[in-house]
């Protein structure tokens, strides 16, 4: 039966929910903030990652960040503040720092980053330009400490059916020929890729609009009109937009959204930084992660993009330039063919991220309401996640069942 879905939220996340359950036959109305140039879906490394099989919420995770929290240029940072959201959030996030927790999620993350590259290659098949580059993903380790580190994360890796291969510096740099790399080895993941944020993006909207979605943009939901425990409208800004079925994907800000329904969805905004050089001395064939320094870098044709940090700092989208710094002081650690120089110009960045206190999606169906979905907390998977999540969410407003498990990603699981 053909129903009318009302999506809250317009980033990459959203669109591929809107576009999917469009172009099942629903009637979709797809509900932004912003105008559909900005978002945070559109600077980022536009990597997809079966080997993020681990999630932020990890061992070892709150000793590094109280380690990283004296220096204002490092890859982690939380801003302290009096907030008792924070507060909470920061003590969920300690109970979830357990390897129990991490073996749990693992699987699930696995089978949905995979599930997304299936269908990002699916598309790219059909015609679709994506900018694809079906050619692995490295991990480049400056220290020996790290290098150990990250071989025994891929031999996890390999447990769960991932291709990782340990590499020596010599061996990483035959991968590369031509790219001077300063490292100590690297880990290779075959089954990663990356692909261009806006031409997903764009690629979406057009698939969208062909299909008869509509788009009400510079809009802001504020509030529900319940019937029961079912909703009969959105409030918004431009007042009330009535639906069969609800679709919450408003990323960082579907918190106090939620919290209108008596939902909890307890999540902290993480501010990322990127900037893309037009014309750099050298660029990758292959998307890499500078470990030590948690720097994404990602040839997107004949640009490369170098983005990093996790700033937990509330709704605040102002840029610092001491963040952006240490992203920039760390690229020539690790390709010495680059100056600090090279990247003065250039203009940074900066989006919110949604991450939730155990580092996984909020992706289902909830109690606290009938008719209503979830689908926000991806955190730094947005990207990598997003046409799994547009298909499980299609099928769920199908009353369908989910092609993955979402009982760990259950919006309720904080109460």
């Amino acid at each position: 039966m053909n129903q009318h879905v009302v999506v809250i939220g317009g980033g990459v996340i959203g669109l591929s929910v809107a576009t999917s359950c469009v172009q099942r036959g629903h009637q979709v109305t797809l509900i932004d903030a912003t105008p559909s140039t900005r978002g945070a879906s559109l600077g980022n490394a536009g990597m997809v990652v079966p080997s993020h099989f681990t999630p932020l919420a990890a061992p070892g995770m709150v000793a590094l960040g109280i380690k990283w929290m004296a220096d204002p240029e490092s890859p982690f940072y939380i801003k302290p503040r009096l907030d008792w959201d924070l507060i909470r959030w920061a003590y969920r996030f300690w109970r979830s720092c357990t390897a129990a927790k991490v073996r749990r999620a693992a699987p699930v993350l696995r089978d949905l980053h995979l599930a997304s590259r299936a269908d990002y290659a699916e598309l790219a098949g059909s015609g679709e330009d994506l900018g694809l580059a079906q050619n692995g993903l490295m991990m480049l380790c400056k220290t020996r400490e790290t290098f150990q580190e990250e071989s025994e994360t891929a031999e996890i890796a390999r447990g769960l059916g991932l291709n990782a291969e340990v590499l020596t510096a010599d061996e990483a740099a035959a991968w590369e020929p031509g790219i001077r790399m300063d490292i100590h080895g690297a880990i290779r993941y075959a089954e990663d890729c990356h692909l261009d944020p806006r031409r997903y993006v764009a690629s979406r909207l057009a698939a969208f609009d062909r299909a008869g979605g509509e788009s009400i943009r510079d809009v802001r939901a504020t509030d529900w009109r319940m019937e029961g425990k079912r909703i009969a409208a959105v409030v918004t800004t431009a007042g009330e937009i009535a639906g069969d079925q609800f679709v919450l994907a408003g990323g960082a800000w579907s918190t106090a959204l939620a919290r209108r329904l008596g939902l909890r969805l307890p999540m902290q905004a993480g501010k990322g930084y990127s900037f893309t050089h037009p014309s750099p001395r050298q660029s990758p064939r292959i998307c890499a992660i500078l470990v030590e320094a948690r720097v994404a870098v990602t040839p997107l044709g004949g640009q490369l993009r170098f983005g990093g940090t996790m700033e937990i700092a509330g709704m605040d989208e102002r840029i610092d330039p001491r963040r952006v710094a240490g992203i920039v002081k760390s690229i020539p650690r690790y390709y010495p063919e680059f100056a600090v120089e090279d990247f003065e110009q250039l203009e940074p960045w900066q989006g919110l991220r949604p991450c939730s206190p155990d580092g996984l999606p909020y992706l289902g169906k909830t109690r606290a309401v009938d008719n209503l979905i979830v689908a926000t907390g991806h955190a730094m998977m947005g990207l990598s996640l997003a046409p799994i999540t547009g298909r499980i969410v299609a099928s769920l407003v199908d009353r369908q069942p989910s092609p993955i498990d979402l009982r760990w990603l259950s919006p309720d699981r904080f109460g």
